[in-house]
């Protein structure tokens, strides 16, 4: 991964004025929606980039170490051999960008992708996923414990209260101890942006929690009725421009849930490319939450 975010002095003026212009963001996520995204021939070559933006995901409550182990087996054999042998790309180490589970299943993921002989990082979720309605105390312990445990990537949800009333300074100073308590770990701060209320919350949430020193600001948890949409993720990229016009630091982006189909993935890395550019469809700016789409992508590769 990149190297980490250090953050600004918290600038309330950045966001103060801020009014996100909805009926232009939605004009514009239909135009993106609409469009042919990759030319057929290509395909094959951009589904297999999509397998490396993957973070393959297991968030349910019957985890157990066993299903991580097969996560982790999936996560360095992402897409069967033979085509790979077909596409010409069996020796070009094709993997998952990284594994996420839940921070008590670090262990195992550890264990499962040492065994395996890889160096896929482990992301673990914490501060109190999905919801984050726990002590801050209890929040912070959660995220020491999983770098304890081997995570490098730490996916934190925000308390969406803070958001909901505007109070933007006890935000940014919780996630300044998020950052603190990740140490060498990478903060990826999940907004569930279905939950803020409006896109121009979703602008300065996205905003605060940069300059409070996240390394990728992620979408959703998931678990909302309203995960990953084009016109939340439009704003959150605008943001992430805005950010580096400003600091000259690359922020990196995450869009999870709801996204499945082959389909939906070539449509993510077409919107990355236009929105920020190319130089941003890396595993250090780019990941995809996801846990059924690899099977998608395979299944469409095969027919191709």
């Amino acid at each position: 991964m990149a190297a980490h975010n250090l953050g600004t002095e918290l600038d309330l003026s950045w966001i103060s004025k801020v009014q996100v212009n909805h009926p232009a963001v939605l004009r514009r996520a239909q135009q993106v929606q609409a469009r042919r995204t990759v030319k057929k021939e290509w395909q094959a070559a951009w589904l297999l980039k999509a397998v490396t933006f993957i973070d393959l995901t297991t968030l349910s409550g019957d985890d157990t170490s066993s299903n991580v182990q097969r996560l982790c087996y999936k996560a360095k054999y992402p897409i069967r051999e033979d085509l790979l042998k077909a596409l010409n790309m069996h020796d070009k180490d094709i993997t998952t960008a990284a594994v996420c589970v839940y921070p008590a299943r670090v262990c195992d993921a550890v264990r499962a992708l040492k065994a395996a002989g890889c160096n896929i990082p482990v992301a673990s979720v914490a501060t109190g996923f999905p919801a984050g309605q726990t002590h801050l105390k209890t929040r912070l312990e959660e995220i020491r414990l999983a770098v304890e445990d081997g995570a490098t990537e730490i996916d934190v949800v925000i308390n969406r209260s803070l958001v909901l009333t505007g109070q933007w300074e006890a935000l940014y100073d919780e996630i300044r101890q998020f950052r603190k308590a990740c140490g060498e770990a990478h903060l990826k701060t999940i907004l569930a942006t279905g939950e803020l209320g409006s896109l121009t919350n979703v602008y300065k949430a996205s905003m605060i929690a940069m300059m409070a020193g996240s390394d990728f600001i992620k979408t959703s948890t998931g678990k909302e009725t309203v995960n990953a949409t084009f016109p939340v993720a439009i704003v959150m990229l605008r943001a992430i421009r805005d950010f580096f016009w400003k600091t000259g630091n690359k922020i990196g982006f995450k869009p999870a849930g709801g996204i499945r189909s082959a389909k939906d993935a070539l449509a993510w890395l077409s919107l990355i490319k236009e929105e920020l550019g190319d130089e941003w469809l890396k595993p250090e700016l780019f990941r995809i939450g996801a846990s059924t789409l690899l099977s998608d992508i395979e299944r469409q590769i095969m027919t191709d």
